[in-house]
């Protein structure tokens, strides 16, 4: 009988070693190796494929019939069924990643609760025991249905078999890192065990016509613990972003084979659970105060335009090397706006220290506001502060100039719909029913000249 051989696998990125090592070549991360058993030989089993199989009947595409009778299951939370795409579709996987203590399981207890009023809802989970769902249940007032069931389970097959089953239009499985396959040796969480648990189920999904919202771990960095494959194999991935200690949280599609992935929900935390939050511009401004090192930016979350604060904070640093710390914004993006400031406008920045916070939690991508960020550096920098009434949005080049940003009519509509009456935006989107409302600006220095006034 052939000996039973191992390798070890890189935990971060897949990378497989014939022996242990303390640090992966591949990544460069620490500890990551973990034993596997091998499995058969890769050129027996090529040998029997190349005389193996049948030829498959293919069909002409047009005669191929639309499935548009297909009914989304809607979650009764609207800003969420518009990230799916219009609902959870069946026979569908999504899988839900975000950070510990974020909010998934009450998130995905809710949207559980609510489907079943109307259809059987399963709810699996190899974390907590059935007490423990309970009590959140209770607290959320999810457990008064009788279409809503639970089981307490590790087993990737034994939860496929109940997919498979067909009582069921939605299973929820809380985590897919701890599910193993009785058939593989290695531990719940490693590579091979999430990529063959989540092909197990994702293939009963699709024999059986059932949704399966499956919730992933992610790294320290960010990224969706496991195989990237997984996110392959899936159909629609959705990052739940935010802090988790307070402040505004953002679900969005970072992707989406049924709808777009430019769409978002924002949510808070409250007693009774997730709330969507219906008009996050006046949320974030409410207890704002305009003084200097203050800009209001008109950003977007999606397709959904939000207005919220920036604040900036320029002390003289104490060591030789100056301090730029970003809460909500690129690191990165900061210090080449910095370098700008300093090589296009001549502010001097080299011996100050810099700080940026985004107001309520919020985690920017949006290039376009980098023209807040910029003034609301120099407005701290310089003791001066922008006038009431304005805000701010743009993306700033290495030359300085302002350059044109996206859906800027939606934009300036929710500006005007809180009472702002002037835009600091590029030039070229002054034009048209917009051109009275913004003030266009072409380069970095001529907005910081106009625009930053005295305290006085």
């Amino acid at each position: 009988m052939a000996k039973a051989r191992s390798q070890f696998v890189c935990q971060n990125c897949g990378a497989s070693y014939p022996k242990w090592v303390g640090k992966c070549d591949n990544c460069g991360e620490w500890n990551t190796l973990v034993e596997q058993a091998t499995q058969a030989s890769g050129n027996s089993a090529v040998a029997r494929g190349a005389h193996s199989g049948k030829v498959l009947q293919p069909q002409a595409m047009r005669s191929i019939s639309a499935e548009d009778s297909i009914v989304r299951m809607s979650t009764a939370i609207a800003d969420l069924d518009v990230v799916l795409g219009g609902g959870i579709l069946p026979g569908g996987v999504v899988l839900l990643a975000g950070q510990p203590g974020i909010g998934k399981s009450t998130l995905l207890l809710q949207v559980a609760s609510n489907i079943a009023a109307s259809q059987p809802v399963l709810y699996a989970s190899g974390e907590e025991s059935a007490s423990q769902v309970k009590l959140r249940a209770t607290r959320l007032g999810a457990d008064a249905g009788d279409d809503l069931a639970f089981i307490a389970s590790t087993s990737a097959d034994d939860i496929a078999a109940t997919i498979r089953s067909g009582k069921y239009k939605l299973v929820i499985i809380d985590s897919i890192q701890t599910l193993s396959l009785d058939e593989i040796t290695s531990a719940p969480g490693t590579f091979s065990q999430i990529t063959n648990s989540s092909n197990v189920i994702i293939r009963a999904a699709k024999e059986s016509g059932a949704a399966v919202i499956l919730v992933g771990h992610v790294t320290k960095e960010g990224s969706i613990a496991g195989p990237k494959v997984l996110e392959h194999l899936v159909d629609v991935v959705l990052q739940f972003e935010g802090d988790r200690y307070g402040g505004f949280k953002v679900v969005r599609a970072v992707k989406n084979r049924f709808g777009s992935t430019s769409e978002a929900a924002i949510f808070e935390m409250k007693e009774t659970g997730l709330v969507v939050v219906e008009n996050p511009s006046a949320a974030l401004l409410a207890e704002r105060q305009n003084a200097d090192g203050s800009v209001v930016l008109a950003t977007l979350e999606g397709n959904r335009p939000i207005l919220v604060e920036i604040q900036a904070l320029v002390n003289s640093t104490n060591f030789g090397y100056p301090k730029r710390t970003a809460s909500g914004f690129d690191l990165n993006r900061l210090n080449l706006l910095i370098a700008v400031l300093e090589k296009r406008t001549k502010l001097n920045l080299s011996d100050k220290d810099v700080y940026i916070n985004v107001v309520g939690g919020l985690k920017l991508q949006d290039p376009a506001a980098d023209l807040a960020v910029a003034m609301a550096i120099a407005s701290a920098a310089a003791g001066r502060r922008l006038d009431d009434g304005l805000v701010v949005f743009g993306e700033v080049g290495l030359g300085g100039e302002i350059r044109s940003a996206q859906l800027a009519d939606k934009r300036i509509a929710e500006a005007q719909k809180l009472g702002f009456t002037k835009a600091i935006a590029p030039h070229t989107t002054a034009n048209g029913s917009a051109k009275s409302f913004i003030k266009g600006v072409r380069d970095l220095r001529q907005a910081l000249i106009d625009y930053l006034k005295d305290e006085s």
